[in-house]
């Protein structure tokens, strides 16, 4: 009987478990069939809006009824805009009526584009139809109008629209009511414009160029002189530029701070200062620069240019016994000479103004009260092997993890010597930045270059591998060859090193690509010259001016081989004179250039510059007998 119980409590329980399932399950039904009603209405309605608004829109627009289409458009977009951000981000709804105006006004500016674009190009007359649709289509055909006007004014202001077309234009437009507040004014503007248009256009050519504070100063005079049309766009383009050219130029001001160029940065930051009077950042600049600048007049001496090869890096090798070569300590001597005898270094391309390819300007030079110029030349970096393995030269320059320029060479034991005081560049460098008036304006010096063998010590085309290797075959090392991809990474390392140079106030020049004897080469060897010059290493460096002649080797500036250089862009030449000498010749500046060396201040007077005996290792480094000195003691 219990059994029979327990059966009957178990199929009851089933049976009620079974109904709970059942009940869930037909909720769970209903929810979803209730969820897919209401998707099934809103596509519906969805559905009925896209089919119904723009396809009825279109329609009144095709039938002419214009205020129908208006209507339509209205309905829509007082809902969209009565909305609020939120309602329209999250309302799919919304969107699609925002989407459906966005529709409605593309139809209209096509229309209107093609009426605006005839009446342009063609002197189009309106239709009655093309001025019914414009009139009666209200604020849809009204704000494209006055800023398509408002641009034709500004297109005739700046020259690239033509006063007879401009005033037909405005002619028509008046016919159009809801615009009639724009066209009345800017019609009766014109004459205005047209008086303003050379003052603006000047404004803009300076902008083009990049020459922003003429373009400033261009528009501050317009905004005084008009008013209206002309004075508020004036001021506009004011803001414009301001903002364009706030950040650039103060970094440009910030950079030649860096670069010890002064001068230029004390002026440009000086423009800057009248524009944006108040501005901290450009004041304190400014008061940087003019800490370190002085009163400058115009110079109407000699130009000393002196010219010295590499230096000796390790003596050891005896390069000093060839008598062709400064050491280190040489060198600097000779710079703290230089520079306590009121010598300032100067940029070779300041006396000459060759912003035409056809004639040369002569430049007068200035250079701060109480200062001679001078002109350094290195030449002839190219880093043979001959030379450089065999004398104690360095062999390559390099750049060191600040970014310097250094010299580097491998010493007896193998070690790798590197640094800024192995090499003239970079023991100048160092100079100019302890004493920053030993240059004017941050010039350095001029680097000349050939391409025989390498050039910074690095083989840059398949020209140079053969010539290399051979070299350095012939000063016992080992036979070296150059792949394509190591060629191109000494092209790369080779312009990072120039960028470098130009940028820290060097000029680069050729010494021919062969370092070949210019006197006596005729036509079709300094063509084949030049070219592989200008193909192989000027691409590294951008337009080259300044050629240094190998040896002073010079050609005459009426010679056909000098004219072809000048037709490619060589106008500045160095020959060599142990005595000051320049000279302007038929687009070309000439100078001489005396060669320094322990061989030259040994056996020559340059008195003139500095006291020999305070350079050259020999006097400094003699040695004083016993004697000798007993009797300066004595004495």
């Amino acid at each position: 009987m219990k059994r029979t119980e327990d059966n009957i409590f178990d199929n009851y329980e089933k049976k009620s478990r079974k109904g709970v399932g059942h009940i869930a399950s037909a909720i769970v039904c209903g929810v979803m069939i209730v969820a897919i009603i209401g998707v099934l209405i809103w596509i519906n309605s969805t559905l009925k809006i896209e089919s119904g608004v723009v396809p009825d829109f279109q329609a009144a627009m095709d039938e002419g009824r214009y205020t129908d289409a208006l209507d339509i458009y209205r309905s829509v977009h007082d809902i969209v805009v009565a909305s609020d951000d939120s309602a329209l981000a999250e309302d799919s709804t919304l969107q699609m009526q925002r989407a459906q105006m966005a529709q409605m006004e593309q139809i209209v500016n096509e229309r209107l584009l093609s009426i605006e674009e005839q009446m342009r190009t063609s002197r189009y007359t309106p239709s009655t139809v093309d001025l019914r649709f414009m009139n009666e289509m209200g604020e849809l055909t009204s704000s494209q109008i006055s800023i398509w006007l408002n641009d034709l004014s500004t297109e005739f202001l700046l020259g690239t629209i033509e006063k007879p077309d401009l005033v037909f234009i405005f002619e028509q437009m008046s016919q159009v009511g809801n615009v009639s507040a724009t066209t009345t004014p800017l019609l009766h503007e014109i004459e205005t414009i047209e008086m303003a248009r050379g003052e603006v256009q000047a404004a803009e050519a300076s902008f083009d160029e990049g020459d922003y504070v003429a373009s400033v100063h261009g528009y501050e005079l317009v905004c005084q002189n008009y008013e209206g049309f002309v004075y508020n766009y004036a001021v506009n383009r004011l803001t414009e530029i301001k903002d364009i050219m706030y950040e650039p130029m103060l970094a440009e001001g910030e950079h030649m701070l860096e670069r010890y160029r002064y001068f230029s940065a004390e002026s440009l930051l000086s423009d800057l200062a009248v524009i944006f009077p108040d501005d901290n950042r450009i004041n304190s600049d400014l008061l940087e620069a003019t800490s370190h600048t002085t009163q400058v007049a115009e110079y109407t001496g000699t130009v000393e240019v002196l010219s010295i090869r590499q230096l000796i890096a390790d003596p050891s090798r005896g390069a000093s016994n060839t008598g062709l070569y400064l050491s280190t300590d040489e060198f600097t001597r000779m710079l703290e000479q230089l520079y306590a005898n009121d010598y300032v270094l100067v940029d070779a391309e300041t006396m000459a103004d060759m912003s035409e390819d056809t004639f040369m300007t002569e430049v007068n030079l200035t250079v701060p009260v109480g200062k001679k110029p001078l002109i350094l030349v290195l030449d002839t970096f190219d880093y043979n092997a001959g030379s450089t393995y065999n004398y104690g030269l360095c062999t390559q320059l390099a750049l060191d993890e600040q970014g310097n320029v250094v010299g580097q060479y491998v010493a007896p034991d193998g070690t790798l010597v590197s640094g800024r005081d192995l090499e003239a560049i970079g023991i100048l460098d160092a100079f100019v930045e302890a004493h920053p008036d030993f240059s004017f304006d941050g010039a350095k010096g001029v680097i000349s270059i050939c391409g025989y063998e390498s050039v910074f010590g690095y083989v840059i085309s398949s020209d140079e591998a053969d010539d290399r290797s051979e070299a350095l075959a012939n000063v016992g090392r080992p036979n070296v060859t150059f792949t394509e991809n190591e060629i191109a990474a000494n092209r790369q390392t080779v312009s990072e090193i120039m960028s470098v140079l130009q940028d820290t106030g060097w000029k680069l020049a050729s010494s021919t690509y062969g370092n070949i004897n210019a006197f006596e080469a005729d036509m079709d060897t300094i063509v084949a010259d030049t070219q592989k010059w200008m193909d192989q290493i000027e691409t590294l460096i951008g337009d080259v001016h300044i050629i240094v002649y190998p040896g002073g080797n010079y050609i005459y500036g009426t010679d056909p081989r000098a004219q072809y250089l000048k037709e490619n862009g060589f106008r500045i030449f160095f020959g060599m004179g142990y005595n000051p000498y320049h000279i302007y010749g038929d687009n070309y500046l000439y100078y001489d250039r005396t060669p320094i060396s322990e061989s030259t201040l040994a056996t020559n007077d340059y008195s003139r510059l500095f006291d020999v005996t305070l350079i050259l290792d020999s006097y400094v480094n003699a040695v004083v007998p016993a004697d000798e000195t007993q009797q300066q003691e004595t004495v």
